[in-house]
């Protein structure tokens, strides 16, 4: 196979919070808006207010602002942020309206969660039929079974599937797979696996005081020295098998040339790469395949759900264990993940993404070096790209500007494609707020 890497109704918009609507409010001035005395047009800076409750909002009842990390305010544009909007209260396509309902188009498609666009309508048709026949009982869904077979068919190395809700709880899975499997402790790993213990070190994290070796990306030496210090015990090589760049073959080779010699198991994080780089992840194009694999964010098109997929000697592990959640067979999110199936059956998704991406990503770069701004480079793969700045303060002003005009950007990576990107207008628009907000971010200081 070639590869390429180069209509919904109006929810009710919430009031800001604490902030009182009065029956007998005067009626609206329908008279030009005046500029307050900094210059600032009086409606952008009641926008800027009611984000910036909501954000206080947050922070009084969420620890941190946002459940997801990735969505604090500190996490969207910088620490010491003082504007951009934080919260959401619809989205379609690859536009969100924010709590002020302003409209903006997101690149970061729900931290790569969506690769068709929001509210897809297949997609919530089929979860409304879903949710309608009743989501969960104490029995497993019918779509259970047709899902797992279904992506038995597309994942190279699947031949069995445990489903489960995140990434976290799957990479987890796996790895608790490798351990009844192999009968020993030791993890070799390189990448981001979520938040649970096995993984992190930190405040409330047990020691795990040689039982996980971490490598840094690509690097074979470093790989080398991690198995031989694992000596016996090694359980698992986990690998993440893009992180910020593809990978070199060679190294991937070496991982599975060393799990084979020393009887470890081999697991592919594929959250970010499966139904994006390809359906069935970087080892549909690579020449080496895992053992065991994870799969979740778009394949659900924001659903919550994921899944450990593997050999089935290896996945009869499971069994010996307890892996379990109440809600891993729901059949909201399968119903989703069928109606993704059945777009990727009919269409190249990933080559559409692919080609998408690199015109968001080239139409950027354009965009800076027609700034003249030093210090931000493009990465990544075009899928999956991101901007890499050399001060955090220029990344924090130039993701507040962007917002601003109206295009969510991705801090650090990644930015990704979706279908709902297609669209020349919309390309282009993500190009002319890029060069704006660069010009505007220069002009502010000189």
């Amino acid at each position: 196979m070639a590869f390429n890497f180069f209509g919904k109704k109006k929810a009710e918009t919430p009031a800001p919070p604490d902030e009182e609507t009065p029956e007998d409010a005067a009626e609206p001035d329908e008279s030009e808006p005046e500029d307050d005395e900094e210059g600032i047009p009086e409606a952008v800076a009641d926008e800027d207010a009611i984000d910036l409750d909501w954000r206080v909002r947050a922070a009084t009842w969420i620890p941190g602002g946002a459940s997801t990390g990735s969505k604090r305010p500190a996490a969207l544009y910088g620490e010491g942020t003082t504007e951009g909007p934080g919260h959401f209260i619809r989205a379609n396509g690859c536009h969100v309206t924010t709590a002020s309902e302003r409209t903006l188009i997101d690149c970061t498609m729900a931290l790569g969660s969506v690769s068709l666009g929001y509210a897809d309508d297949a997609v919530v048709r089929a979860v409304v039929s879903s949710v309608a026949s009743g989501n969960v009982t104490g029995l497993a869904s019918v779509m259970e079974m047709d899902i797992a077979e279904r992506l038995c068919e597309v994942i190279p190395c699947a031949e069995q599937v445990r489903f489960l809700k995140t990434g976290a709880e799957a990479v987890s899975a796996a790895i608790r797979i490798a351990r009844t499997a192999t009968g020993r402790s030791h993890v070799v790993a390189c990448g981001y696996f979520g938040w649970h213990d096995w993984s992190n070190t930190g405040a409330g994290i047990p020691s795990a005081g040689g039982v996980v070796t971490r490598v840094p990306f690509n690097d074979i030496d470093a790989l080398d020295a991690a198995v031989a210090g694992a000596g016996t015990d090694l359980a698992a090589i986990v690998i993440e098998p893009v992180v910020e760049q593809l990978p070199d073959e060679a190294w991937l080779g070496r991982a599975r040339a060393l799990c084979d010699a020393a009887g470890a198991v081999l697991v592919f994080d594929e959250m970010k790469t499966g139904f994006r780089i390809a359906i069935g992840g970087y080892q549909q194009v690579s020449e080496v395949r895992p053992d065991l694999a994870v799969f979740g964010k778009a394949m659900a098109c924001g659903f919550p759900l994921a899944a450990v997929v593997g050999q089935r000697d290896l996945m009869a592990a499971a069994e010996r264990t307890w892996i379990s959640s109440t809600s891993a067979g729901e059949s909201a999110a399968l119903a989703a993940c069928g109606a993704v199936l059945d777009r990727y059956a009919e269409e190249d998704v990933c080559a559409t993404l692919a080609r998408v991406g690199e015109a968001m990503r080239d139409g950027v770069e354009r965009a800076i070096v027609a700034s003249g701004v030093q210090g931000i480079s493009v990465h990544g793969p075009a899928p999956m790209w991101f901007l890499r700045f050399e001060e955090a303060a220029l990344e924090t002003r130039f993701l507040e500007r962007a917002a601003a005009l109206g295009v969510l950007f991705k801090r650090g990576a990644y930015n990704y494609a979706a279908l709902a990107h297609d669209d020349d207008a919309i390309l282009t628009e993500v190009e002319r707020v890029a060069s704006t907000a660069l010009v505007e971010v220069m002009e502010g200081e000189e």
